[in-house]
């Protein structure tokens, strides 16, 4: 059976010979999340930063999302987050379902941004959306 034909349902319109892997979500974000560590840990142990930077091409301008001159990067930030719990809608009220977490469960997640500036702007590009936006 075709590739772009499965258990009868018409998939995705490829050639036969289309190579690739469809990934859940949360596979997606997983992988994502692998990468961005990677990154981060070459950034961080790169002798020369800026040609780390110029070698994964991250941008040192970026066009001002609403028309004025271009922005220049000048900071790279790297942050570490903990969840230590989380929130979510509860069913027929306006307060949040919390759920603290054990101290086992506590995780880090560390994240890099990208901060350009402008004399009329300052944007911050974070490293996920970047990888994300490059993985499309």
């Amino acid at each position: 059976m075709p590739h772009d034909i499965v258990n009868g349902h018409i998939g995705h319109n490829y050639a036969a010979d289309h190579l690739h892997s469809h990934l859940k979500p949360e596979d997606e974000a997983a992988d994502l999340q692998v990468l961005c560590t990677q990154f981060i840990d070459g950034f961080r142990d790169a002798k020369d930063k800026a040609a780390y930077l110029n070698i994964a091409n991250i941008p040192l301008e970026i066009p001002c999302t609403e028309g004025g001159p271009a922005l220049k990067l000048v900071d790279v930030s790297v942050t570490s987050e903990w969840q230590v719990g989380t929130a979510s809608p509860s069913f027929g009220s306006r307060e949040l379902s919390y759920l603290p977490f054990p101290g086992d469960m506590i995780s880090e997640r560390i994240n890099m941004a990208f901060v350009y500036v402008s004399a009329l702007r300052r944007e911050e590009l974070d490293l996920r959306q970047f990888l994300a936006e490059k993985a499309q």
